[in-house]
């Protein structure tokens, strides 16, 4: 399980920026304030992800998607929960996928096997083969909300928020 800390120095930073968000570190040992979960679990307030040294890459890439894929009103007043539907919750999923292409020292294929082991179950079972083979749904979400874009290497972020061009 690869741990934000051990990411290249500045590499969640980078990828936060590129979107308009704020990244906040904290100690580690100290509570993650927005975290949903506890624990090493990323956290959320406003548009501002929270993290430790010890919060698995894989974890903040996804607390992170929830802030990119909510909408601005939801966005402005999150504490914790994201509060998002099932559907959303797929798009936050596939786009974290996504973004570990775009995270210096991580990627898609180890963010995937972070996932899995972690202990993620999607309806087809594993996350590999839900990203590849039942995620349409998700895909149509990012789409829609102008979230991914298709160049010919396949879907990739379009580094906005929901809301903003």
């Amino acid at each position: 399980m690869l741990r934000a800390g051990e990411l290249p120095r500045g590499a969640l930073e980078a990828l936060v920026e590129r979107f308009g968000l704020n990244l906040v570190w904290v100690n580690g040992g100290e509570p993650i304030p927005g975290s949903f979960w506890g624990d090493d679990e990323a956290g959320l307030i406003g548009e501002t992800l929270y993290v430790r040294p010890d919060t698995a890459a894989h974890s903040a890439l996804h607390e992170f998607a929830h802030l990119v894929c909510m909408d601005a009103g939801r966005r402005a007043a999150a504490q914790a929960d994201a509060g998002s539907d099932d559907i959303e919750e797929e798009a936050v999923c596939y786009l974290q996928i996504l973004m570990a292409d775009h995270l210096d020292g991580f990627d898609r294929e180890r963010a995937l096997a972070d996932i899995q082991a972690w202990g993620y179950v999607f309806r087809v079972g594993a996350p590999t083969d839900w990203f590849r083979e039942d995620a349409d749904r998700a895909i149509d979400w990012l789409a829609r909300h102008d979230l991914i874009h298709f160049p010919e290497t396949g879907p990739t972020p379009t580094f906005r928020i929901r809301g903003h061009s």
